[in-house]
């Protein structure tokens, strides 16, 4: 390996450094036994951004019509109650957001059934963090997902 290389494997990053090497990292969602594409798949980030897009907007809709007198400080604090709330009764019973729906996405469990409500609560209290949400696994869940045993997939 030249300096070029060198160079270049760790502005790519060290997935594709390790690619080039000769590992087989196989496709986002191989080890839960899921799909590479289509129904079924693991959710790309750019369809769960814009369902959690939605779901945010609608809940400030909601927050600033209904619960606080125009827009203020507090009103982002109702909105993120609201953004609970729903993804816990949302996730808990039929596995999506209005915002999932909308982009086409569902959250199951590992083992494929329904996310449970007790999951759903986990996975929506660990979400409002944020951080938990942005810290990703190889296959693309983040680790609120993998502590509530949950998989965020296309419908």
């Amino acid at each position: 390996m030249d300096k070029r290389q060198a160079i270049g494997s760790w502005l790519s990053g060290p997935r594709e450094a390790a690619e080039q090497a000769g590992v087989d990292f196989g496709y986002r969602g191989e080890q839960l036994g899921l799909p590479e594409s289509g129904p079924g798949s693991i959710a790309r980030p750019g369809r769960r951004f814009g369902a959690l897009a939605v779901d945010w907007g609608l809940c400030m809709l909601i927050a600033y019509g209904l619960l606080t007198d125009g827009y203020g400080q507090s009103t982002g604090n109702w909105a993120l109650l609201v953004f609970f709330v729903l993804n816990v009764v949302t996730v808990g019973t039929v596995g999506f957001t209005p915002g999932r729906r909308l982009f086409g996405l569902r959250v199951i469990a590992e083992d494929g059934g329904y996310a449970r409500p007790l999951r759903g609560l986990v996975r929506s209290a660990l979400l409002c963090l944020a951080v938990p949400a942005l810290v990703w696994d190889r296959d693309g869940r983040g680790l609120h997902d993998r502590l509530a045993r949950t998989i965020q997939v296309r419908i």
